[in-house]
């Protein structure tokens, strides 16, 4: 059953990167909506990565 989230989970993961490529390239409107939506996402993860680092820096900081 992991295995099949896993797998779906890729498929949206490249999915949306070719919807990435293909928005650059002028696709049709549906297809900028998905790339919208993948790039949204893909923030979204970066800054809550910062986050979750900087939180961690900060409490090693104060151990000092």
């Amino acid at each position: 059953m992991t295995v099949l989230v896993l797998l779906g989970v890729l498929a949206l993961a490249i999915g949306g990167c070719v919807c990435v490529v293909w928005a650059a390239r002028g696709g049709p409107r549906w297809v900028r909506i998905v790339a919208t939506v993948t790039v949204g996402a893909g923030e979204l993860l970066r800054r809550s990565g910062k986050n979750q680092r900087r939180g961690l820096n900060q409490s090693s900081d104060s151990g000092d």
